[in-house]
């Protein structure tokens, strides 16, 4: 029996993670994969402390973590990936933009025995997406056009959320982007891992809007610029 490990970054979700919760509870995993679920709570300054804590009653696989200052989504992700016990780990935004119930299709080109990561793409295949901004959409084909650049990958989509892994490749990177800048970090380290399969398959995406609490901006575009060139071009750990 296999465990996967789902990392959950929270930051002022207060509104929005019982339903989130709900989601992954619900969700039945291929080949009897069993879940656990870690929720890093980054030093939140509404009420996702408490709204956790009173969760924690109904779902027994949570494991709850808690930053004393708010230090970044990456190193929300950085503290979950420590923490996690599990033989696959995979990050969930605690928003509504992605869909659990899409677990499984990142979880079997693994459990079949083809890949060691898995990327889940808003940009391939039939599934629905929420239209939203123009500008969004042309940054994040620059950004993975960058990267592929330098990692000689061809995903289509390195910002996604979605990214699952075997635990035995991610947990001994050693990872420092502490923001957005995560996403181009850990894609330029995976790719240098000798013989690493990566796969990637079409995903739904529910974005939000700003109004609704999307929290990435044109800093973290830079950022991620930034990440890329000195992770993937000058291969800096």
């Amino acid at each position: 029996m296999s465990l996967l490990s789902i990392i959950i970054p929270a930051y002022n979700e207060a509104r929005t993670i019982h339903l989130i919760l709900e989601k992954i509870e619900a969700v039945q995993l291929i080949s009897n994969v069993k879940k656990e679920i870690i929720i890093v709570n980054d030093c939140s300054s509404d009420e996702t402390a408490n709204v956790v804590r009173n969760l924690m009653q109904k779902y027994p696989a949570i494991r709850f973590v808690e930053h004393e200052v708010n230090k970044g989504k990456g190193a929300a992700i950085h503290t979950g990936i420590k923490e996690a016990n599990g033989d696959y780990i995979i990050i969930q935004d605690a928003d509504l933009e992605y869909d659990p119930q899409e677990f499984n299709l990142l979880l079997k080109p693994i459990t079949d025995g083809f890949a060691d990561v898995v990327y889940g793409s808003r940009f391939m295949g039939g599934n629905p997406h929420r239209i939203l901004f123009f500008w969004h959409s042309i940054g994040n084909g620059v950004l993975t056009f960058m990267s592929n650049m330098f990692t000689n990958l061809n995903l289509t989509d390195m910002e996604t959320c979605y990214k699952l892994f075997k635990s035995e490749f991610i947990k001994p990177i050693q990872l420092r982007e502490n923001r957005f800048g995560f996403e181009p970090e850990i894609t330029a380290k995976i790719s240098r891992i000798p013989n690493i399969r990566i796969y990637e398959v079409g995903i739904s995406y529910y974005g939000r809007t700003y109004a609704e609490g999307k929290k990435i901006n044109w800093k973290d575009g830079f950022r991620a610029i930034y990440c890329i060139i000195k992770y993937g071009l000058l291969k800096i750990n």
